[in-house]
């Protein structure tokens, strides 16, 4: 275990600065077949690749890289190649001190890293599973269609998902818990007037709008029982500084221990406001995630076979494991590197995490085998 987790460490930069190379935002089609493709060139060439098609509509579809063994456990990992940095934004990997700085390095090339590096080392145990896949999508980022990959692979013995690694209390962690996630649109209709010499004519969607993003706000409470964070992140409304703004949009971001909880703080938006009527959606409904009853077993193997502790820790951000949790009972996310910045100009890896994220990554994937042999 620690001489593969030595030789990936060994080229993980490599192979990193040649998935950051390629923009890939959400939804750029172009971007992720180029990305898609340095994926399967890093892959062992006794798997095969497929191209399912991706869960939302213009996209490219998804990669998926099989490894068929002769054993009986079957083993998903997980990843996705999409950003949220568009191109113009786009900053290639450079190594800056201690860290790999680069768009999307930690969220989540660097786990994707990780991954391929994993199958790599798998290829040489093909008596331990039946198959290990490894999933990586191109919409992670922005969904808002249902996932369409959780009937292909349940029932299946584990999910190992790789984004980005953590600390829990100075030790090595992966996540085994996550909040359910919501996005909540606001539309606004109102009536346009001149704001200077009719105002009293105009319905003003600003106003409304503004209204309903302290409406959600005013949920926000994440020390209650539903530990729910909600928070507007977006709001576009008029086109010229002397007219009443007769539309626009609100966006929310919302987390909570249950999608009944976010489905709530939407139900807490009038219908009207002012004279400006407001229309209410719940974008995207992504599952919350608790598997820390299914998955202490396996984490003490693993730690055993590390030899170092691994800490069970828990997340608000939402990941694609959440999806997978409720169909395949192992489910352990958190696998990748440790870093910091994501989704901002300054993301990066840092270089000390790799190796013992990588022996983690490892022996939480041997300690999966193990189980399901």
């Amino acid at each position: 275990m620690r001489a593969h987790a030595a030789r990936i460490a060994a080229r993980f930069e490599r192979d990193l600065a040649a998935l950051v190379a390629v923009s890939s935002p959400s939804g750029d089609v172009e971007g992720f077949e180029e990305c898609a493709a340095v994926a399967a060139a890093l892959a062992p060439e006794e798997a095969s690749v497929e191209r399912p098609p991706c869960s939302s509509p213009d996209h490219a579809p998804d990669l998926l890289v099989r490894l068929q063994g002769t054993g009986r456990a079957r083993l998903l990992l997980l990843g996705h190649l999409d950003t949220v940095h568009a191109h113009e934004r786009h900053r290639p990997l450079e190594r800056v001190g201690d860290r790999l700085l680069g768009s999307g390095s930690v969220d989540m090339k660097g786990g994707d890293v990780l991954a391929l590096a994993i199958l790599r080392a798998l290829a040489e145990r093909r008596g331990d599973f039946a198959e290990v896949a490894l999933l990586l999508v191109g919409d992670e980022e922005w969904r808002t269609a249902p996932f369409a990959h959780v009937e292909r692979f349940a029932g299946w013995e584990a999910c190992l998902c790789f984004e980005a690694g953590e600390l829990a209390d100075g030790q090595e962690a992966v996540v085994v818990r996550r909040k359910g996630a919501g996005t909540i649109r606001v539309r606004a209709s109102g009536r346009a007037a001149h704001s200077g010499s009719a105002p009293e004519k105009g319905a003003n969607a600003l106003l409304a709008l503004s209204a309903a993003a302290t409406a959600v706000a005013g949920r926000h409470d994440p020390a209650g029982p539903d530990r729910l964070t909600a928070v507007p992140t977006v709001m576009r409304s008029g086109d010229a500084f002397n007219v009443v703004p007769d539309a626009g949009e609100l966006l929310c971001d919302v987390r909570a221990d249950s999608l009944g909880a976010i489905e709530a703080v939407a139900a807490t938006v009038p219908t009207e406001l002012g004279g400006v009527a407001l229309h209410v959606e719940v974008l995207r409904r992504w599952p919350p995630m608790d598997s820390r009853e299914t998955t202490g077993g396996l984490l003490r193997r693993a730690a055993d076979a590390a030899g170092r502790p691994i800490a069970a820790s828990g997340r608000g951000g939402a990941s694609d494991a959440s999806h997978f949790a409720p169909a395949i009972t192992v489910t352990v996310d958190g696998l990748g590197p440790r870093g910091g910045a994501a989704h901002n100009p300054g993301e990066h890896v840092l270089v000390e995490s790799v190796k013992p994220r990588a022996e983690i990554a490892l022996a939480v994937t041997l300690a999966t085998l193990d189980a399901g042999s």
